[in-house]
């Protein structure tokens, strides 16, 4: 290796190594939470010197609780999270990048185009990923951007490698059979942590049942019929609409397509001491205005709540200012609902709603999820939604 390539050398090794640890703690935060139990987690730019995260506020944890972060979710419990496929491309391409050096190859072009190969793929997902993060969640994880970072210096330092191979020697022909046996590596490195985790992993419970309503009837005209499908199988879940792990439960149904299979209808339950006389403090300031309005919205109630999920960040920080602020603002949104914010006849609906809930002897939390009058378990409406969910509904797994 010569003097000049030597450091594009050594910075694409830490640029792979960077990688793996960023993928590893990703990784060991999303097989922690399999265990049906909270767990703060790392977001962080530099892993392991910064707090964790317990509050699920952070980008870290909306990402890790997106529909997102895993694959296979309803084949097997908790899905096959990314993070593990990104921890083994990147072990992989240590393991060349360091077994180049070692063999002194650097300067042959047929092995640094491949390496400039394989760092496409972290590249691309990685692209991806930052635009659906964006785009999508409205939020950026850390350890994700440290993933980006390390993938787009991963593939420039490679392409520096091989220009700087391709030039220092006379071209030679393509190695297929060298090509195959490098690849083949890679699925090894792909397959063997696969594997691990599947075995390893925690197991779902074989007995996950968490209740059913006592009184599954809606004598009041409380239950919102706000999803699309009608004739799937009975289902309502509780939500507050300034509730973000809300928002994330209607996000994995949608993205799961079981929302379609399900004849969803909607219960309000704001967080918010203004009206609801079984928070001490609230939780989520202005979710009783946000409550009103999507009551006040009849058939426009569903596109409401919508975009009241899709604006959370900014009631959340009209809410804390002033509560009063959050039905202002959804009143300058959808006119036609300001006559009827704060009016009797309103909040005693939503009162009756609350009361729904107090009937049914709930806990005083959201998201909760019913489906044929018996509970989601609260620890499966993230990560093992889809498994929990499509086993229920076809008739297993109960």
């Amino acid at each position: 290796m010569n003097a000049t390539a030597k450091p594009v050398w050594i910075l694409m090794a830490l640029c792979a190594l960077a990688g793996a640890i960023f993928a590893g703690v990703s990784t060991h935060d999303y097989v922690a939470h399999l265990d049906r139990q909270v767990h703060a987690i790392t977001c962080s730019y530099i892993p392991g010197l910064a707090s964790t995260d317990a509050s699920g506020t952070s980008g870290c944890h909306v990402t890790m609780m997106s529909p997102y972060s895993a694959v296979l979710r309803s084949a097997t419990w908790g899905g096959v999270p990314i993070a593990l496929g990104a921890l083994s491309v990147f072990a992989f391409l240590l393991f060349r990048i360091v077994g180049l050096i070692l063999a002194g190859k650097t300067a042959e072009a047929g092995e640094t185009r491949f390496l400039l190969v394989a760092s496409l793929l972290p590249l691309a997902v990685s692209i991806g990923y930052f635009i659906l993060s964006v785009a999508v969640l409205g939020a950026v994880c850390k350890l994700c951007v440290g993933i980006y970072a390390s993938s787009l210096g991963l593939f420039v330092t490679a392409l520096v490698a091989h220009l700087g191979a391709a030039r220092g020697a006379a071209e030679a022909p393509a190695s297929w059979g060298r090509f195959a046996f490098s690849f083949a590596e890679g699925v090894v490195f792909v397959a063997v942590p696969l594997l691990l985790y599947l075995f390893l992993k925690p197991a779902y419970p074989a007995t996950g049942k968490c209740g059913d309503l006592l009184h599954p009837e809606d004598r009041y005209g409380v239950r919102l019929k706000l999803g699309e499908a009608t004739g799937g199988a009975p289902a309502i879940e509780l939500v507050d609409p300034l509730c973000p792990a809300c928002r994330g439960l209607g996000q994995r149904l949608a993205a799961s397509g079981l929302d379609r299979r399900l004849a969803l209808e909607t219960v309000l339950f704001p967080l918010d001491k203004s009206c609801n006389w079984m928070v001490q403090e609230s939780v989520h300031p202005g979710a009783c205005a946000a409550s009103e309005a999507v009551l006040c919205g009849g058939a426009q109630g569903r596109e409401i709540l919508a975009w009241t999920f899709a604006h959370q960040e900014e009631l959340h920080e009209l809410g804390r200012a002033d509560p009063a602020k959050v039905g202002a603002r959804l009143a300058a949104q959808f006119p036609a609902i300001a006559g009827c914010l704060g009016k009797p006849e309103v909040r005693a609906k939503l009162n009756r709603s609350l009361r729904w809930a107090v009937g049914n002897s709930l806990p005083v939390l959201t998201p909760q999820l019913f489906v044929n009058g018996e509970k989601v378990c609260d620890e499966d409406t993230d990560l093992g939604l889809e498994y929990v969910l499509s086993r229920r509904l076809a008739g297993a797994g109960r």
